[in-house]
């Protein structure tokens, strides 16, 4: 697990929010009108006709490319919480939960550190070791 990876999770978290409206609204959405050119040959030569109406297959294809793109999403968030969930110290878990998962988008380190009574250099210093610890336990397992 990297830093990079647990700091995305929040915005992965808005990220499947925006796509769940997408999937449940996008039918509702004016850009689903789409139109086309035929050909009418009823006179004998072809004349151009414009038909309009819902665009069944943009309107599958973008479902398709959302709902990949959420399920992708919910797996890694999921990935990272277990990860989370997984430390055993009750400390380190809780920074981690706090930095991470529960806090807003600008938490910073000293607020982590002010709630589990620390300075924010141990805060930091946790989360450095901590990664450091995992990602040795993870390149001898490979």
């Amino acid at each position: 697990m990297t830093r990079e990876r647990l700091a995305m999770y929040r915005n992965n978290k808005a990220e499947i929010l925006e796509l769940d409206y997408m999937l449940q609204n996008r039918w509702k959405s004016d850009t689903m009108i789409g139109n086309n050119v035929i050909f009418d040959y009823s006179k004998g030569y072809p004349m151009p006709q414009s038909v309009v109406g819902f665009d069944q297959e943009k309107y599958e294809r973008l479902q398709n490319r959302d709902l990949k793109r959420k399920e992708k999403l919910e797996a890694e968030c999921e990935e990272i919480e277990r990860f989370v969930e997984n430390i055993k110290d009750s400390l380190t878990h809780r920074i981690f939960r706090i930095y991470y998962i529960d806090g807003r988008k600008d938490v910073t380190q000293r607020e982590v550190a002010k709630r589990v009574h620390l300075d924010r250099s141990r805060v930091s210093r946790k989360i450095d070791d901590y990664l450091k610890n995992a990602q040795n336990a993870q390149n001898a397992h490979v």
